[in-house]
């Protein structure tokens, strides 16, 4: 896993989305991690959707308290992260299984 990568466990880390009717959609932080330079977060909707998408955005933290959620347009971008992500939870699966 890269050092830069963190994947979140048992946090309370969370994001509110404002979605485009206006409301609101609470989030739990996944993962933050580093793509070509750049830092994406991956968000999980709350609640009991077993079948709950996750969200990949380009993350940039503008201070201490705000950050800026980038919308991922470019299909090779995404699919560039959403490999990393698939990556990192795997390395966390595997790390896992030896501290059983």
């Amino acid at each position: 896993m890269n050092e830069n990568s963190k994947l979140y466990e048992d946090t309370n880390d969370q994001i509110t989305l404002t979605l485009e009717d206006g409301s609101e959609l609470i989030c739990d932080v996944l993962a933050i991690f580093p793509v070509d330079g750049k830092d994406y977060i991956a968000l999980l909707p709350q609640g009991d959707d077993p079948d709950a998408e996750i969200f990949l955005y380009r993350f940039e933290e503008k201070g201490e308290d705000d950050i800026d959620l980038i919308n991922i347009e470019d299909d090779d971008e995404f699919e560039a992260v959403s490999d990393a992500f698939d990556e990192l939870l795997d390395n966390a699966e595997f790390e896992e299984m030896f501290e059983e």
